[in-house]
């Protein structure tokens, strides 16, 4: 089912929460989209993060599939899809432009834990994997 293993799901998690750690949350802009103005402020704040550029690289490296299921995953780790309408959710994944993904799930919130539970949802688990390899 899944185009990514859960390795590389798991690695990326570690990943994800390290980054998450470093964002400290913003003061919103009143009238404005918070979700959009959290985008701009990773994008402007911590281009030259190394934990940025870790993250964003992996994500970047990843194909076109291997993206659509991150996204997928994501989006049932948050509950708005379950494991059964994944393909539903995958063609609705498909909507973003592969490379506009990996920006899409950097700038969300808690991504590390959406994806650990999207990965629990489907059977899958970090803690079948050493994760002092991560």
């Amino acid at each position: 089912m899944l185009a990514i293993s859960p390795e590389t799901v798991c690695y990326l998690i570690v990943k994800a929460r390290e980054f998450d750690v470093k964002v400290a949350p913003a003061e919103p802009n009143p009238g404005s989209n918070p979700s959009d103005d959290r985008d701009v402020e990773i994008l402007e704040d911590y281009a030259d993060d190394p934990t940025y550029q870790e993250l964003t690289s992996a994500l970047e490296s990843l194909n076109a599939d291997q993206l659509l299921d991150l996204v997928v995953l994501t989006w049932i780790g948050r509950g708005t899809y379950d494991k059964d309408q994944w393909d539903e959710a995958r063609e609705q994944a498909g909507d973003i432009p592969a490379k506009d993904a990996p920006r899409y799930l950097i700038g969300t919130p808690l991504l590390g834990d959406y994806l650990e539970e999207g990965l629990s949802e489907l059977g899958y688990s970090c803690a079948d994997y050493e994760l002092g390899r991560l």
